[in-house]
């Protein structure tokens, strides 16, 4: 008796389908899981049979061996537990036997009770399902609203193992169809933080405009207290909503790392790890290798508060996925590649006591030592960072406001909204279709869509000689512009738009070059 059911695996944050044979004799009882499995796909065998018995079906007494098909393609995790125990329920007839699986994919961890359990990464499994050309699958109930996200796939939720052979038996109590997608397009992001909070600090407030407008990477240098946290906080704030094929990717990531609490990610992630963070940990890894926090803020913020204090091999960690927006990770047994999109934000102090150069507070550090700190953000990573803002301390004046409030993320977000919109009409009109920010411009999109006027040309040619850029940072330099641009609404890029990107970049040759 042979039975074959459908279900699916996880690498990276892609699925890919995989066949479930169940062959079964009546011979001596025996029950194996071949087909490169690990050891939770091993100990599905005991899960799988105290959840038949205890589901009132009693485990066949035969020789039974599942096959997890391609062979030569590691399994991993408890989500094929219910797809082994249909394939095994099937060859056993407890499951009609002449009813085909081939358009089905079940999905789900079983519990010993018969209860069937949510697993990660439903949403990658449930787009490889589709793209095997499945049209239904069946998921845990928590899972179910997730599934939904993937048009063209009729999703049931489980809640037990005799609902679903109930359901698969033609009983009069069929599982409904739990979810419809259609609302998923259009969510209103909702913000507790506002930009109207942040007293004072109108520089840093225009950079971060323009750093949102072009997805630019920020550094924020100032003393404590003066708002680098505060002002990357609320970066996520002015930022465009997420494009329905941006959610999706994002809550792939977020999937497979366990940490999905909605069916959909529709805010822009923001992480901000701790400086006490593992290499694994910020770009990713392990044993099973899993989406670090650069994965887990993809199409989002990633912030690194107080950047020295990050070991060097973590900050040089860095320099490969920003260059290419992902990450891949290489194991023995498996080589993986997660997205890393993200906009780079750090704060950092100008020195260890934080007051080198503030005109209030005495800095009591020595120079060498202030030399020392500085140092340990390498100039590599400088070079990757496209806007450098100095943040000054803030005012009684400042702090007081007599009443006058600033101006709203709302406000902002119109303006970012607009330029980003004016930079994709631009790239689609040149046949562009694949253009999220200026700040992923490739070498040869500088070359056609930053054109400088006369004036502009000469101010690029000193600002060159004289800050001594590399070849990355005269790049960096025309991605800005092309953004303040943009913002102005002007198709050209003029010597005032150059000259305002210029100056955000000048901090790291005042600090780190004196």
């Amino acid at each position: 008796m042979l039975s074959k059911v459908y279900t699916a695996g996880l690498c990276g944050i892609d699925g890919f389908s995989v066949t479930v044979e169940c062959s079964g004799w009546d011979r001596l009882s025996r029950f194996e899981v071949v087909g490169l499995p690990d050891l939770a796909v091993k100990e599905a065998k005991e899960r799988v049979r105290a959840a038949c018995e205890n589901s009132g079906f009693g485990f066949p007494p035969m020789d039974l061996t599942v096959n997890l098909a391609p062979a030569d393609r590691k399994k991993e995790g408890s989500a094929f537990d219910l797809a082994i125990l249909c394939a095994i329920l099937q060859c056993d007839g407890k499951i009609p036997r002449n009813l085909s699986l081939a358009d089905k994919c079940f999905i789900g961890e079983l519990s010993l009770s018969g209860e069937v359990r949510p697993v990660r990464g439903v949403l990658c499994l449930s787009l490889a399902a589709r793209d095997a050309g499945q049209k239904e699958i069946f998921v845990p109930a928590e899972n179910a609203r997730e599934a939904a996200v993937v048009s063209g796939m009729t999703v049931y939720g489980v809640h037990t193992l005799r609902e679903l052979v109930a359901h698969l038996s033609g009983c009069e109590k069929m599982i409904p169809v739990t979810y419809d997608p259609a609302e998923f397009h259009a969510r209103a992001s909702q913000f507790s933080l506002d930009f109207s909070e942040v007293r004072g600090q109108a520089r840093a407030k225009r950079a971060l405009e323009i750093a949102a407008a072009g997805g630019h990477n920020v550094l924020l240098i100032g003393p404590p207290g003066s708002g680098k946290s505060m002002l990357a906080k609320r970066l996520p704030t002015i930022l465009p909503d997420l494009q329905f094929e941006e959610a999706v990717q994002t809550t792939k990531i977020h999937s497979i790392a366990g940490l999905l609490s909605d069916n959909l990610v529709t805010e822009r992630p923001f992480r901000s790890p701790h400086h006490s963070v593992s290499v694994p940990g910020l770009v990713g890894g392990g044993t099973s290798p899993r989406p670090g926090e650069i994965s887990l803020a993809h199409n989002g913020v990633l912030f690194l508060d107080e950047l020295p204090e990050f070991g060097k091999s973590l900050t040089e960690a860095l320099r490969q996925p920003l260059e290419d927006g992902a990450v891949s990770v290489t194991r023995a047994a498996a080589r993986v590649r997660y997205p890393s999109q993200f906009m780079l934000v750090c704060a950092m102090n100008p020195c260890r006591c934080g007051y080198y150069g503030d005109p209030n507070k005495t800095c009591t550090c020595r120079e060498g030592d202030v030399q020392k700190y500085l140092s340990r953000v390498s100039g590599p990573l400088l070079d990757r960072i496209d806007i450098q803002v100095e943040l000054p301390s803030v005012s009684y004046g400042e702090m007081s406001g007599g009443g006058e409030v600033g101006e709203s993320s709302t406000a902002v977000r119109e303006r970012v909204k607009q330029a980003r919109a004016f930079a994709a009409r631009r790239a689609k009109e040149s046949g562009e279709t694949a253009l999220f920010s200026n700040a992923a411009m490739t070498p040869a999109q500088i070359r056609r869509f930053c054109e400088v006027d006369e004036a502009g040309r000469v101010l690029l040619s000193a600002a060159f000689d004289n800050l001594g850029l590399s070849g990355r940072g005269y790049d960096r330099i025309l991605r800005v512009a092309r953004t303040i641009a943009d913002l102005a609404g002007s198709e050209r890029i003029g010597a005032a738009h150059l000259a305002e990107a210029i100056q955000l970049r000048s901090l790291d040759r005042k600090y780190w070059k004196r």
